[in-house]
């Protein structure tokens, strides 16, 4: 098992695809942080040959990372913190379009456009739980982020 984890802990690749086994996280990103601000969101893309769920995450940049959903209720955008996500087998899963993103809370130094955040994924197939670590990619302040290239992809 830890030559498992140590081979997920390898494979983190800057601004590309990660691929864990039977699950590919891709477009992990977040914008630059404005001074002051201890709190940032977090997107990026899951897709699982197996059903799976998203059960958590950390990341060594800030003191809490969790999981929220975005609802529209009464004219009001609601967040909440949840507990998992599903991952149906065979089907990306693109926070952001699906109302969810991670939020890293107490953040240690502010995010810088340039760098990159480091993020261990905890998703559970089957039985396991698979640590799957990720790098995202911190983008300017009032920036947008653009579909990676086909060439910056990792495959095995």
């Amino acid at each position: 098992m830890n030559k498992i984890i140590s081979v997920l802990l390898g494979a983190m690749l800057f601004s590309g695809a990660v691929y864990a086994g039977d699950i590919q996280v891709e477009a992990a990103w977040s914008r630059a942080t404005a001074p002051g601000q201890d709190v940032a969101m977090v997107d990026l893309a899951i897709s699982s040959v197996k059903e799976a769920t998203l059960i958590g995450v950390t990341s060594t940049s800030c003191k809490t990372a969790e999981l929220h959903s975005m609802t529209h209720e009464n004219g009001m955008m609601k967040m909440r913190a949840v507990e998992s996500l599903a991952l149906p087998a065979g089907k990306r899963v693109d926070l952001g379009k699906s109302g969810y993103h991670l939020m890293l809370i107490g953040l240690k130094a502010p995010l810088k456009a340039g760098e990159s955040v480091p993020l261990i994924l905890n998703i559970k197939v089957a039985k396991e739980v698979l640590k799957i670590a990720v790098k995202a990619e911190v983008i300017p302040l009032t920036g947008t982020r653009t579909a990676p290239k086909h060439d910056e992809h990792m495959h095995h």
